[in-house]
């Protein structure tokens, strides 16, 4: 299906390329040549359209407009260009660097725009890995596509699933969206473990949280986690459950995980290891 919009064999405008969808629809792909490096700008329903985006392309790169100059509403009033597409343009217009996402160098960090107002913040040495990989938002959750998993941001820069902020981890600074590592203090490597006020309490998750107990170290509720997880194993519980492993010798893991109480719920409702 052609799209009545066009006169059939028009010349087209500057930077506007005819395409064909699979089922015959004519769509329209924009592009500009900048530093010998030919750029797509993205796809459009109509010409006018996309030779606008041209347009917008090619004023930007001779502007000193930034990416904060992009209009919180999604697109700038006056142009189609898509928000990825502007960051990315600012960025080869500053530093001579071309990414493929909206990555923007600063020194000795970058940021990774995903919005006007969303911007993160990482050091140099994840400079590669966002370059390659899109960063997505769902709901309050960061996550990459890696190898066909969705690889969650938090996850990849040390904080565990289901961590707490302010208990297991924090942001230094106050600021969520800067994951560079001077700026990310990890409270908790344990996985069921949380910090209270009395001490160190270890849980597990089968039906629910179900507390393990309270414990003087953080090592001890690591250790008393893993207790309660041969416990369920051992039970017919066919969870899959991380376990700690901790940098001490077998024998002083042996003997503290032998001296440790578990909670009566966990020895009565799964009988004792």
């Amino acid at each position: 299906m052609k799209n009545s919009s066009e006169k059939v064999g028009a010349p087209l405008p500057e930077g506007v390329y005819r395409a064909v969808k699979k089922d015959g629809t004519e769509y329209y792909r924009s592009s500009l040549t900048y530093k010998g490096k030919h750029i797509s700008l993205g796809s459009f329903s109509t010409a006018k359209e996309a030779h606008k985006a041209y347009l917008q392309g090619k004023y930007l790169l001779s502007s000193d407009l930034g990416p904060e100059d992009y209009t919180s509403h999604g697109k700038k009033a006056d142009g189609p260009l898509f928000f990825d597409k502007w960051v990315i343009l600012v960025n080869f217009r500053d530093s001579g660097l071309y990414f493929k996402t909206p990555i923007v160098l600063g020194q000795r960090i970058f940021t990774y725009h995903l919005s006007p107002s969303d911007v993160l913040t990482f050091d140099f040495e994840d400079l590669f890995y966002y370059s390659q990989h899109t960063i997505m938002r769902r709901g309050g959750h960061l996550f990459v596509a890696d190898y066909g998993s969705q690889i969650s941001v938090p996850t990849r820069h040390g904080i565990k699933p289901y961590a707490v902020e302010g208990v297991d981890y924090r942001f230094v600074n106050g600021d969520p969206l800067d994951y560079r590592r001077e700026n990310l203090e990890i409270l908790n490597v344990y996985h069921g473990v949380r910090v209270v006020e009395n001490g160190y309490m270890a849980r597990i998750h089968v039906n629910g949280y179900l507390q393990i107990g309270i414990y003087p170290s953080a090592l001890e509720a690591a250790i008393a986690y893993n207790k309660a997880v041969d416990i369920l194993q051992k039970n017919g519980i066919e969870k899959e459950y991380l376990q700690n492993f901790l940098d001490i010798s077998p024998r002083v893991y042996a003997d503290i995980y032998a001296s440790l109480p578990v909670s009566e719920k966990v020895e009565k409702t799964f009988g004792p290891i």
